[in-house]
């Protein structure tokens, strides 16, 4: 059957899973968009108590440790990634007693925490930024951002011609003494200004937050925008066509991939180091190439970086195992482990991407594809053959919360509910990926508010997720749930999985993959419109749960 993964141990194998390494080489780790999860109070906002109340499933799933997204407090103006205060939690989500309750319990279910970490920029709101504005130029405060005068006679201009991912300039202009003044850097929205990483006090700071967190037991931390923290001292011109670092080749961008990161996060390794426990760190770093991407890796550096050149390949054969050889190679290069993502709450859902004539992210244009076509059963086939696939390469890898449910992007909300910043800006919206999960019952909101009052969910879900509730797919032997909840469990117990390495079979027909582990473990995928006989094996282990 075509867009299948059936996974099987060869006729010799025997499985023991005895081995030993660093769990972050082989974790699976589930993303937690924590106001999208789970309602613990009814207000209609996930937050840590509903979190908390979620932690059998999330064991009983079977993953090794959950990313929390941004909790701490913030304005919201971008769903957190606008940081006032970076030891405390938003009110919103609980409190910061709670957050440490839930690292102590998450530990008492074998699941480990990493959380999210915004080091490019702060919110306005951020006391440092807040005396930088009552500042005057050239001071101290004003140092920790990139704060400078404009071009023009009368400095109308910005300082260059940056442009803000969320649209338009990436420089605002401030009052001084009542007139207009300065200009300040934010590559993002206006409410999040830019940090100056050459300020010692910076790295100073922001390894003392390293500390606060992991004195808490946190285990690990993403690390946003972790290719944009250097910039270049002199703030050039990028010209028409230089926001594209993703381009091969681009390796002198001056606020994106700069060499001066890797110091940073040399001292970062340090920090880490101190601490027992094998403390992981991964980073959201958007490069040009698998080599550039590595450099991020090495032993001294960061443990682990998502893999989006996997993310973004379209559902191709060849072009995966394309992205796959480029990516293994790239890793074992440098003694690090690749780390495998299929969604986040940045991109369009894969069963939706996979259900559309072009299946790739078109990464330089993400919303060209919105509102075209889809095939929710074909997406949802190839999603669930993505999945297995994912799970069967050699090192980690990441499930973003509802992908274990087969949910799909929701592409029809009404644009006066919409909250994404970047919709007002750009007209891309990535609020489709973040609607609250549906956890059971007949009706929205599918039990993710606790009490019979509760608020409506901050966006809103579509009417179709009821046959896609956890509730209605547990126990389904032909569910997404359960598909993910075997593959966890084969995963965890066969000793080819995991860390390590893999061995093509050349001897396929086109559109298929196919590799062997050892001991004793072997993947197929057939993406070709054809059926294709297996190769010799002793059981195939999911086909009750792949069969459609």
């Amino acid at each position: 059957m075509p867009e299948t993964t059936p996974i099987f141990p060869r006729p010799d194998a025997t499985p023991d899973r005895t081995r030993e390494v660093p769990w972050w080489r082989e974790a699976v780790i589930y993303q937690v968009y924590i106001r999208s999860f789970a309602d613990g109070d009814g207000d209609g906002v996930g937050d840590i108590a509903g979190l908390r109340s979620r932690l059998p499933y999330l064991r009983d799933l079977g993953v090794d440790a959950i990313w929390i997204n941004p909790w701490y407090p913030s304005p919201m103006v971008d769903a957190g990634y606008d940081v006032a205060d970076y030891r405390d939690i938003d009110p919103v989500f609980g409190t910061l007693a709670e957050a440490e309750a839930l690292v102590e319990e998450s530990h008492e279910h074998g699941i480990r925490v990493i959380v999210d970490l915004v080091p490019n920029h702060t919110s306005h709101q951020h006391a440092w930024f807040q005396a930088a504005l009552a500042a005057p130029p050239g001071s101290p405060e004003r140092a920790r951002y990139w704060f400078r005068p404009g071009r023009g006679d009368s400095g109308d201009l910005p300082p260059n011609d940056w442009r803000s991912r969320f649209g338009g300039s990436a420089w605002t202009r401030v009052a001084d003494n009542g007139a207009p003044g300065e200009w300040y850097l934010h590559l993002f929205a206006a409410e999040q200004p830019d940090l100056n990483w050459a300020n010692p006090e910076i790295v100073e700071e922001f390894e003392a937050i390293l500390r606060f967190w992991l004195d808490r037991g946190v285990d690990g931390f993403r690390i946003d925008v972790a290719h944009g923290l250097a910039k270049h001292p002199e703030l050039p011109d990028l010209g028409p066509d230089g926001e594209d670092i993703l381009s091969p080749g681009v390796v002198e961008h001056p606020h994106w991939d700069r060499d001066e990161v890797h110091e940073i996060y040399r001292g970062w390794r340090r920090v880490s180091d101190d601490y027992a426990g094998d403390r992981k760190f991964v980073a959201e770093a958007w490069v040009a190439d698998a080599e550039r991407l590595a450099r991020y890796v090495r032993r001294d550096h960061l443990h682990t970086a998502f893999n989006f050149d996997f993310l973004v390949c379209a559902w191709d054969a060849a072009a995966l195992r394309r992205t796959i050889d480029e990516t293994l190679g790239a890793h074992t290069a440098v003694g690090a482990p690749a780390t495998w993502v299929l969604s986040n709450h940045d991109v369009v859902r894969h069963v939706t991407r996979y259900g559309r004539a072009e299946t790739g992210y078109p990464r330089k244009d993400p919303q060209r594809l919105h509102g075209s076509p889809v095939d929710l059963e074909l997406g949802t086939r190839r999603a669930r053959a993505a999945a297995l696939l994912c799970l069967a390469l050699p090192g980690g890898a990441y499930v973003y919360q509802g992908e274990e449910l087969g949910l799909w992007e929701v592409e029809d909300i009404p644009e006066e509910l919409l909250q994404d910043p970047s919709w007002n800006r750009s007209g891309h919206t990535r609020d489709g990926c973040r609607v609250p999960i549906p956890w059971s019952g007949e009706k929205r909101p599918f039990g993710f508010s606790a009490g019979d009052a509760s608020a409506d969910p901050w966006l809103p879900q579509p009417a179709a997720w009821t046959r896609l509730t956890a509730d209605a797919q547990a126990g389904d032997p032909g569910s997404m749930l359960e598909l993910y909840r075997a593959a966890l469990r084969i995963r965890h117990e066969h000793l080819a999985l995991g860390d390590g390495t893999l061995g093509w079979d050349e001897a396929t027909p086109p559109g298929v993959l196919a590799f062997t582990r050892e001991p004793g473990f072997g993947c197929v995928v057939n993406l070709s419109g054809q059926a294709v006989a297996l190769p010799a094996h002793r059981e195939l282990l999911l086909e009750r749960l792949w069969r459609s």
